[in-house]
């Protein structure tokens, strides 16, 4: 008996010393292993749940560097709750992040890795009892592949449903909208699907749409893409838009496209601000693409569009902004643009 107390005391210790304290005491560090759980989980802050008044809201964020003013605009909306990171797979180190920017009861790291995983019943009750939940950047084919179809998507919907304000960003943000690109067929060795690529065929192996994983009205019909200018994704939102109009899944698509270091922080009213360091784009088109073909360069337009800078806002329900509007084409795969100097940013 004295040589198993000894033993469990010096346990105790090394987990001690391996966890660490970060920035508040070491007893208020709650840990779910991965050897043990399907799962792992992770907290900082107060051990209780907090009951907090939340307000309903989103952030979207285009990637790169994470914004303050977004992450403190989810805080500010989450009553001061307990704040809860998504992820399928990395560290915690969003935690000591986001307790640094904001005063909240608790902020958690929940790493859901698979399929089995999503099904635990602990996931799910961790997701319903968050007051701002954030979808990280990762793989989006990830979060469709073990995510979709299991308690937790019903838990997010569920956390939107009552007024949790909902956030994302890179791939977190690729599954916000109603129709989703995928990813799913994205090899290990292969780059992300290009603008040239799926312009000169729509139906090129990558462009892959998926639809129905949140339940935001204030996305449905809507398809959203990040690091947008950074990596030239105008043209493979056209073609995604395309597709879907094409298969006749919708009478009217609307696409977002937001720049890395950049965020759409829209309102439960629909109102919404554009921060950060880039802009936003709101794409809007309707009826049966003139040409959506295997192997042929598309051919789509007019698409309607809007181009809104930091500082600018955007009415997602209305569907109007502060900036002028204009139009895209794209004539045998190229895009054109009916703005001043033709820029098709």
């Amino acid at each position: 008996m004295k040589m198993f107390s000894f033993v469990a005391r010096l346990l105790r210790i090394i987990s001690f010393v391996l966890l660490g304290c970060g920035s508040l005491a070491c007893g208020s560090r709650v840990v779910e292993a991965q050897s043990v759980k399907p799962y792992t989980y992770v907290r900082v802050g107060s051990p209780a749940d907090a009951v907090a008044k939340t307000q309903a809201g989103f952030a979207l964020m285009g990637g790169g560097t994470d914004l303050d003013e977004a992450f403190k605009w989810m805080c500010a909306h989450s009553g001061g709750g307990d704040f809860l990171i998504l992820r399928s797979h990395g560290g915690d180190d969003y935690n000591p992040y986001v307790q640094g920017l904001c005063r909240m009861n608790s902020v958690g790291t929940l790493v859901i890795p698979s399929r089995a995983a999503a099904a635990d019943v602990k996931v799910a009750e961790i997701i319903g009892k968050a007051e701002a939940v954030f979808i990280a950047g990762g793989d989006q084919a990830e979060y469709i592949n073990f995510w979709k179809g299991t308690p937790v998507e019903d838990a997010v919907n569920a956390a939107i449903r009552r007024g949790v304000p909902v956030g994302g960003t890179s791939a977190g943000l690729a599954v916000q909208g109603e129709f989703i690109y995928s990813a799913q067929n994205d090899g290990k060795d292969e780059e992300n699907l290009s603008s040239k690529a799926a312009l000169a065929d729509p139906f090129q192996h990558q462009v892959v749409v998926v639809r129905g994983f949140l339940d935001d009205p204030l996305l449905a019909d809507t398809i959203t893409d990040s690091h947008f200018v950074k990596r030239d994704r105008m043209g493979r939102l056209l073609v995604m838009m395309a597709r879907v109009l094409e298969e006749g899944k919708v009478g009217e698509l609307k696409g977002i496209g937001i720049d890395q270091e950049t965020a759409v922080l829209v309102e439960a009213s629909g109102e919404a601000k554009v921060v950060g360091k880039g802009a936003a784009y709101f794409l809007r088109a309707s009826g049966t693409p003139a040409r959506v073909k295997k192997g042929e360069g598309l051919e789509f337009g007019p698409v309607d569009a809007v181009k809104v800078v930091a500082g600018g806002r955007f009415d997602v329900k209305g569907w109007t902004g502060d900036s002028a509007p204009y139009a895209y084409t794209v004539v045998g795969g190229v895009v054109r643009s009916s703005r001043v100097g033709g820029g098709i940013y």
